[in-house]
């Protein structure tokens, strides 16, 4: 592999500070300190510079949780966690991936901070200690109010039970003496120590309640009490939570920021140019942001794009077969009463958000409608009730179709959504003029309004019904809309060129730490859209034979199983951890579906059936037919999966690899799908390839695509970021089966053609047959894949003779 640099090719880094690179593809480290350092991240930076990756793209690297898996529950975030290595393991570490022409992105999360255990958190501890008096209570957004549900304290949802209370204890045996609840501690406030522990809680700044109650009087991340929620539109708390990044940046460490979840912050705008003032012009800057259904992208924010679900939803659709699309609605109808269609969704979805508000999330609500009623008050108005202001609020909430309305190009949207309200509850016009007045006025009750719109629509959309509907789960993925049944050739080619006129530098995704299911094991899934009959012939004959506690739930399951069934021939029981895995996986899916078993109201003996029934498949003749399957589907499942991955790498925007899967990778929901990764393995992989490898279960043909493609990147950058795009299509019979584009700096020729197969399953008896390529004339073209050259036109039964995709170079 001569395009492969080694070390003596490297040239050492000079005295002074670099240039920044360029990005031009990135790749993410899920950092861990039981796995992956910063010190790891360094071992490995020779290898990912091989494979042709221009950035190493980070985690949150701040101090969290001890023991943190993923680093979101950060508890200090004005230190770089020792446990990962501290300040010194990233200036090591941002001086290699430098020396090497590399460079780092990093992951921020300024929406809250981890207080589950309040003790690893000095401010939110100094918080409880002191209460209002504290010089962090401004930090997080408090409710210090005497209505608020705990006395004016603030409310902790810890108690697990009503005798939860009678298990208080004080721990005297540090410093200074705290409130025990099990392996819980609190602080206890100076003059109010004494020998009854109940007697001592009654006297804090806080009040322990159940987590059932519906009383938290300060804002989380969604409904997840451990994450408390900060105030950054206080100048004082961005400047410390940020002053780190400022360090970065001053002293050229970083070449760019991930902001986490910025859809829950008072003004995501507002904060959006804060940080970009921050960073400076130059250095990207990205949002994790899923856009609902055909929603824009609001082009005067201060960023550079998204992290990529917008692409992940493309890519993913133009590979599904629409003649799937009826065989698969109807397997839904039989099993689940419902065709997990668009009929559906727009049912249920109103339905489902009107839960979510009232229950899971009615601390948040109960806080919002208090300041709509006091911002909305009027002096002509008579009295209304709360539970009649409350009624109208989440009715508007639960009919918004994005996760807020306060985005440029949503001007208008939530006047349109109330009127809607307005004309099917006619009862509902007197609280909703309130509510208007409200949002109106722009202060707090409009602020709320949108946060809280932003965490309804998560837990409702992409946290239960993306958990309930079973059409085709490949489709229910964080920004995915599967109640439309995939994306047109055309769509598809007019997304990616808006894409490259308007975000060139946007980052483009397959698989991510959030993603329910990883990047090979949605392609497979896909597969099935193309063999929709045959599938349902499959499942109904499996489930008559082998009856599941919950049909709805056994077909969502099955789909996942085949997802990810070992595909070199062996029992999924012989897969060390499989089992394990996809019994982890079920209850996970269970709960958050919530229709037979819940996070708040677990059913054990529901469960303990679909357990069984998971064994009973593993183990019997359903696991072995499903197998038998699998093997038979999986050269087109590995088709979909090169295509998929050829096409994000070379297409508009950066292109994001995930850790590891530059090999076939089988993960499924959170924490699967951060499971530690295997470097020594891929960089032998990649130091062993010397020819076109073979399409099988080993995974050398992804890795031999992947580092083709950004070595390609890395010699043509004009081509891609910042590039044009045209889309190219093929004659003949079976022109429907190609996506192909190509590539170049703008206003030129085309310099790169990409070209890829989907629905391969059509292919198998027919064959390409006479389906030619023209080409631009005047060049030859050569696939930088096989070395086959190819000049006016390619066939593509020559084109695809090796593999299902290409990449031709003039």
């Amino acid at each position: 592999m001569t395009d492969t640099p080694t070390r003596q090719d490297i040239a050492p880094r000079p005295a002074a500070p670099p240039r920044r690179t360029t990005v031009r593809s990135t790749y993410r480290l899920q950092l861990r300190p039981d796995a992956l350092t910063l010190a790891d991240a360094r071992s490995v930076a020779e290898y990912l510079q091989q494979l042709g990756v221009s950035h190493l793209y980070l985690s949150p690297i701040m101090t969290a949780m001890p023991g943190s898996t993923h680093g979101y529950d950060v508890t200090d975030p004005t230190t770089v966690s020792a446990a990962l290595g501290g300040p010194p393991g990233l200036k090591a570490l941002s001086d290699e991936v430098r020396s090497r022409g590399m460079g780092l992105i990093v992951d921020l999360v300024p929406n809250h901070v981890g207080v589950g255990d309040a003790r690893h958190n000095p401010w939110w501890w100094d918080v409880l200690r002191n209460g209002k008096q504290s010089a962090f209570a401004h930090f997080f957004d408090i409710d210090w109010s005497a209505g608020n549900g705990a006395g004016g304290r603030l409310a902790l949802p810890v108690l697990q039970n009503d005798n939860d209370p009678a298990a208080l204890t004080v721990d005297r045996s540090g410093t200074e003496p705290m409130l025990a609840l099990h392996d819980l501690r609190f602080p206890i406030t100076p003059g109010t120590d004494g020998e009854n522990a109940l007697r001592i809680h009654d006297r804090q700044h806080y009040r322990l309640v159940s987590w059932k109650a519906g009383v938290c009087t300060y804002r989380r991340y969604f409904a997840v009490s451990g994450l408390a929620a900060l105030r950054q539109e206080d100048p004082a708390v961005f400047d410390i939570t940020h002053r780190e990044l400022a360090a970065w940046c001053e002293h050229d460490l970083v070449d760019g920021v991930r902001v986490d979840h910025p859809d829950g912050l008072s003004g995501p705008a507002e904060y959006l140019t804060r940080l970009r003032r921050l960073i400076g012009p130059h250095r990207l800057l990205l949002v994790e942001k899923a856009l609902s259904n055909r929603e824009p992208l609001d082009a005067t924010l201060p960023i550079d794009g998204t992290t990529g679900y917008d692409a992940l939803d493309e890519l993913g659709g133009v590979m599904l077969d629409p003649a799937g699309e009826a065989p698969l609605t109807d397997l839904s109808k039989l099993f689940l009463g419902h065709g997990s269609d668009r009929d559906w969704f727009c049912d249920t979805e109103h339905r489902i958000k009107r839960a979510v508000a009232e229950k899971l999330l009615i601390p948040e609500v109960r806080r919002l409608v208090a300041a709509v009623k006091r911002d909305g008050a009027q002096s002509d108005t008579a009295p209304i009730s709360d539970l009649a202001l409350t009624n109208a609020t989440i009715e508007v909430l639960s009919f918004i179709p994005v996760a807020r309305t306060d985005y440029t190009p949503l001007a208008g949207m939530i006047g349109a959504v109330v009127a809607e309200v307005a004309k099917r509850n006619s009862e509902l016009t007197v609280p909703l003029s309130i509510l208007v007045t409200a949002l109106a006025a722009g202060g707090e009750a409009a602020r709320r309004f949108h946060q809280v719109c932003g965490a309804v629509a998560a837990k409702a959309v992409e946290d239960t019904m993306f958990y309930q509907a079973a059409r085709l789960v490949s489709l229910q993925e964080i920004g995915g809309n599967p109640e439309r049944f995939g994306r047109s050739l055309l769509d598809y080619h007019l997304a990616n060129a808006a894409r490259a006129q308007r975000w060139p530098a946007t980052m483009t995704a397959l698989s991510t730490h959030d993603t329910k299911r990883g990047e090979d094991v949605r392609a497979r899934i896909g597969v099935l859209s193309q063999v929709a009959e045959i599938w349902a012939q499959e499942v109904e004959g499996w489930l008559e034979r082998c009856p599941p506690p919950d049909p709805a739930s056994a077909l969502f399951l099955l789909q996942n199983m085949f997802g990810v069934w070992p595909a070199d021939g062996r029992a999924a029981a012989d897969v060390p951890g499989l089992r394990e895995r996809l019994h982890r996986f079920a209850e996970k899916a269970v709960r958050e579906a919530g229709t037979r078993s819940s996070w708040e109201e677990p059913d054990p003996e529901f469960e303990s059936a679909l357990h069984r029934w998971i064994d009973t498949v593993i183990d019997g003749p359903v696991g072995a037919e499903l197998g038998t399957l699998v093997l038979q589907l999986a050269p087109f499942a590995w088709s979909d999966g090169l295509s998929q991955k050829l096409l994000q790498l070379c297409g508009p925007g950066i292109p994001d690899v995930y850790q590891g899967t530059e090999l076939w990778e089988d993960s499924l929901v959170d924490p699967d799908n951060r499971r530690p990764v295997d470097f020594g393995q891929r960089l032998a992989m990649l130091q062993s390839l010397t020819g076109t490898p073979e399409v099988d279960a080993s995974g050398s043909a992804k890795m031999w695509i992947v580092a083709y493609a950004l070595w390609l990147r890395r010699e043509r950058p004009d081509c891609f970021v910042g590039g044009g795009y045209t889309p190219m299509f093929a004659r003949g019979d079976n022109a429907s089966h190609l996506i192909a584009y190509g590539r170049g700096p703008v206003g030129d020729p085309p310099q790169v053609i990409i070209a890829a197969t989907r629905h391969s399953v059509g292919l198998a008896d027919t064959g390409w047959g006479d389906t030619t390529m023209d080409l631009p004339n005047g060049a030859t073209w050569t696939d930088r894949l096989t070395g086959h050259t190819f000049q006016s036109a390619a066939r593509l039964e020559k084109l695809f003779a090796r593999l299902p995709v290409a990449l031709l170079v003039r």
